[in-house]
């Protein structure tokens, strides 16, 4: 396998009786990437989460790690030491403080003396649960508990982190908070992969995404290839006048492909397949033609919307 691998997968399926849940799945992910699984629910996403962390047997297929063959049994300890996995509602013994809930993994991991100590507070720090390092789990918040299970899942220094919906139901601020700390891991070096519903979250932090549907991957790119390929550009623009002139002379222009008027204003929001010196030109041309603009905004469509494109041509 490439060196420069962190995760390849060779045909790699999981059926459950006669349910396929992982179809075929063809995966690369590059060392020190931030790699994004989205899909709808039953799409296949934490099954092949589940093979990747070896606590799923694939049916068929095979998973490489750093060059290495990837097995489910007693083999590659070693590397097995070098991964991370947080599972979607990891269960919390909330009986337990927040340090000796860390302290009692770290101890499974071999850390030892000083070594155990410097990397709770090392990893508590990052978490930014420091100065709950006395309270009983059971009194933490959402957001808390879910840092907590993050800092359980570093608490041995992971190269590979794997991260099943992490921010399912938390808040806006908690989100925030939990991708500052999945930036520093990224900037550290750390390879991970990661699910989410939340596709502006996505969006933010990784560096690549997979697409799965019905349990194939139907993409996996780069985000910039993926928006360079699938992602349309936009222009909202707002006239003084009336509206309707604006969109008859958006029509002469053989690079807007179609354009809908946004409900209860002056504002039109049109697909254009141009450069940024033909969406230039298009504005020269609409204020040569008397069009009073008011606004005039380039965008590109957002990764929810290449999507839901992706799943829409799916159906059909």
């Amino acid at each position: 396998m490439p060196a420069e691998l962190a995760i390849c997968t060779k045909g790699l399926t999981k059926q459950f009786d006669r349910h396929i849940a992982v179809n075929d799945v063809d995966l690369e992910v590059n060392i020190g990437e931030v790699y994004g699984l989205i899909g709808p629910n039953g799409a296949g996403k934490t099954t092949l989460l589940r093979m990747l962390a070896a606590a799923e047997e694939p049916t068929i297929g095979e998973i490489y790690i750093n060059g290495e063959r990837w097995r489910c049994d007693r083999s590659n300890r070693t590397l097995k030491r070098n991964l991370g996995y947080l599972p979607d509602d990891y269960p919390l013994y909330e009986d337990l403080t927040v340090w000796d809930y860390l302290d009692y993994f770290a101890r499974l991991y071999g850390l030892r003396g000083k070594e155990r100590h410097r990397r709770l507070y090392e990893v508590l720090e990052l978490v930014q649960l420091i100065n709950k390092s006395n309270s009983l789990i059971a009194t933490l918040s959402r957001g808390m508990k879910q840092r907590l299970g993050l800092a359980r899942a570093i608490i041995h220094e992971p190269i590979l982190l794997l991260l099943d919906e992490p921010v399912s139901g938390l808040d806006p601020i908690a989100r925030m908070q939990f991708r500052d700390i999945i930036t520093a891991l990224r900037e550290a070096g750390m390879t991970i992969v990661i699910s989410s519903h939340i596709l502006s979250d996505l969006a933010e932090l990784c560096t690549s995404v997979g697409i799965m549907e019905l349990g194939y991957l139907v993409e996996s790119a780069s985000l910039q290839e993926l928006y360079r390929r699938l992602s349309r550009q936009q222009i909202v623009l707002t006239t003084l006048g009336d509206v309707k002139f604006m969109a008859m002379e958006l029509k002469k222009s053989p690079l807007v492909e179609n354009w809908e008027t946004i409900p209860g204003t002056n504002s039109v929001r049109a697909f254009f397949s141009g450069t940024e010196t033909d969406s230039a030109e298009l504005l020269r041309s609409l204020v040569m033609a008397g069009i009073p603009i008011a606004e005039f905004h380039c965008t590109r469509e957002s990764l929810e919307s290449i999507f839901l494109n992706l799943g829409h041509q799916q159906a059909s």
